[in-house]
């Protein structure tokens, strides 16, 4: 990961406080303005920062599998989809499919997923910070710093903004 990538994470763990008063406080009052904030705070973010030069989501996390996931990574891979779970998942403490392993298997050594076009839901949609109704999904993204510098720098958009 690049430096200046991983000084994001830093910083995010250093403030890690302000950060869940922060969500906290967006929790609790749910500003209009939230998603219309959050959205300008992401398109800023992922207008420097480039996915491929950390990749830190697909190093250290697993997506959850749902069965219209599996059923299209399998054809994706011209195998059964009972083949694809026996494969690469297994089921977590709430009964989700997730990866066996990190990395994720798909990720090849440039940061490329080989097999974007079939990837799950949860990956197309990560990291979340452009969706609506923001505020549903705080304590999602608050854990998401620890793991996503462009969640992190969005988080510290948002402590500038409402703290």
């Amino acid at each position: 990961m690049k430096k200046e990538l991983q000084q994001k994470l830093d910083l995010a763990a250093q403030n890690k406080q302000e950060l869940v008063k922060t969500n906290n406080k967006l929790k609790r009052t749910k500003p209009k303005n939230l998603d219309d904030v959050t959205h300008q705070a992401h398109e800023a973010v992922f207008k420097k920062i480039d996915c491929l030069q950390c990749a830190n989501c697909c190093k250290t996390t697993s997506p959850t599998f749902y069965e219209r996931d599996i059923d299209r990574l399998a054809k994706h891979l011209r195998i059964k989809p009972s083949a694809f779970i026996a494969s690469y998942l297994q089921k977590d403490n709430v009964g989700d499919y997730v990866l066996r392993t990190a990395p994720c298997p798909f990720l090849d050594y440039e940061n490329y997923c080989t097999v974007y076009e079939s990837r799950p839901t949860a990956c197309r949609e990560y990291p979340h910070t452009n969706r609506k109704r923001f505020y549903q999904i705080l304590d999602l993204s608050l854990k998401n710093t620890e793991i996503c510098p462009a969640v992190a720098d969005v988080f510290e958009q948002l402590k500038k903004v409402y703290s």
